[in-house]
């Protein structure tokens, strides 16, 4: 689990480089604002669109095999972007980049499937998230003393080299299987195996036909997409919101939006913790599942009007920093619930789940930019608050005790 939340960390250091270095390849390579973001769209959509075929490689060759190889894949291309020249390069080099991050999560989730049990996954997903939350937090002001030393390239390459090595590690230590590790006792895989059953012992093909029918995925997806929609909101326009329209200066832009990070930090870990809680005490998954991912919908969407409205700037920061926990106290569930519903194919589960988050995630910044142009910066939000409040309703709709695969079917000899 430790060695995924560094696989987490990892990959939001690599996504958050360009945005911290793009102000100094802007001036050096002359590239228009239209083109800049055209750059930063193209990470989104290469990782929209390849959230499936990287599960399915997950699935197909193994999470010890598929996570190295896609993680060295994208670790490549983060250190290429440091060689690129020109405009349709650097718009290239971050396309395939995208692609390869985009079994990331699907292919971490699937290594948790057959090592955690039901009442930790919540707590292992959540602790997870909260290492991409903390990489996104602390990485800009790394690259901007790197840039000050050594130029805009340098943090492409530290950050690319970091992803091979992880990659040897992870190799080393894990198995798809605790079946597999040498430091696995009887003891353990009794209790495991007591848990989720046997392993498979062979791979089959992943059964689409199965997934694609289950409703309990499509209103997951449903909801992710307005998960997705809400947190881009934020990643990709809180410092300019808060300059633009709250008056922040640039240093103080830097650290009010670093507080709303280090707040949905606390969601993960919150989110997680609470919904095993709840499902320990109680025995009822379906509930402890849908009781924190409801809360934390909803608190966001009443946190966001008050951060809209008022004419105080730090109360608009406050508020926020509630509106970022809301919402990442929604995340370690709703990963969760994959491994719940998902079994061996939690990594395709995830993926469909994350395609739609991602697509929200991918057409969220143009609708903003349409909106404060026609609108202002109000009402972009109210409908941030509007979509927080109909992934509430969806979560009320989600049952994580209605497996997609009976678990006698899940194991094939």
């Amino acid at each position: 689990m430790w060695l995924t939340v560094i696989a987490y960390m990892i990959t939001y250091m690599d996504r958050v480089v360009i945005a911290s270095a793009m102000p100094s390849i802007q001036k050096e390579l002359g590239i228009s604002l239209v083109m800049v973001g055209s750059i930063l769209s193209a990470f989104r959509w290469g990782y929209s669109l390849f959230q499936i075929p990287g599960a399915w490689l997950g699935d197909k060759i193994g999470p010890r095999r598929a996570l190295p190889l896609i993680v060295c894949w994208w670790s490549l291309f983060t250190s290429l972007t440091a060689m690129t020249f020109g405009a349709s390069q650097m718009l290239m080099c971050r396309f395939l980049f995208g692609v390869g991050e985009a079994g990331a999560f699907p292919i971490a989730t699937r290594s948790l499937s057959r090592w955690m049990l039901p009442s930790e996954r919540g707590y292992a997903q959540g602790i997870t998230h909260a290492g991409s939350r903390l990489g996104q937090a602390f990485t800009p002001p790394i690259v901007v003393a790197m840039i000050g030393i050594w130029g805009w390239r340098s943090p492409f390459w530290m950050f690319g080299s970091l992803g091979i090595v992880w990659a040897a590690v992870w190799y080393y230590w894990y198995r798809d299987t605790p079946q597999e590790h040498a430091s696995v006792n009887q003891a353990e895989l009794q209790l495991i195996e007591a848990s989720l059953g046997p392993p498979k012992q062979r791979v089959t093909a992943t059964p689409w036909k199965f997934i694609l029918r289950s409703s309990t995925l499509w209103t997951l997806a449903l909801m992710y997409f307005c998960y997705g929609y809400c947190i881009a909101v934020y990643q990709d326009w809180l410092p300019t919101y808060l300059n633009k329209a709250r008056g922040f200066n640039l240093k103080q832009m830097g650290f009010y939006a670093m507080l709303p990070l280090l707040a949905g930090t606390v969601g993960d870990l919150v989110g997680g913790l609470l919904s095993d809680f709840i499902a320990k005490r109680t025995g009822d998954l379906k509930m402890a599942r849908r009781s924190v991912g409801m809360s934390g919908f909803l608190l966001a969407s009443a946190s966001i009007l008050p951060a809209t409205f008022t004419p105080d700037p730090y109360l608009c920061v406050v508020f926020t920093c509630l509106a970022m926990f809301g919402l990442e106290l929604t995340v370690g569930v709703s990963w969760a619930v994959p491994l719940d519903i998902g079994g061996d194919y939690a990594g395709s589960v995830s993926a469909v789940m994350n395609t739609c988050g991602n697509i929200g995630g991918a057409i969220s910044p143009m609708i903003l930019a349409y909106l404060v142009g026609l609108h202002g910066w109000n009402v972009p939000f109210v409908v941030a608050s509007a979509l927080c409040l109909t992934g509430a309703l969806l979560y009320g709709m989600i049952d994580a005790t209605r497996e997609i695969f009976p678990r006698e079917a899940q194991n094939v000899h």
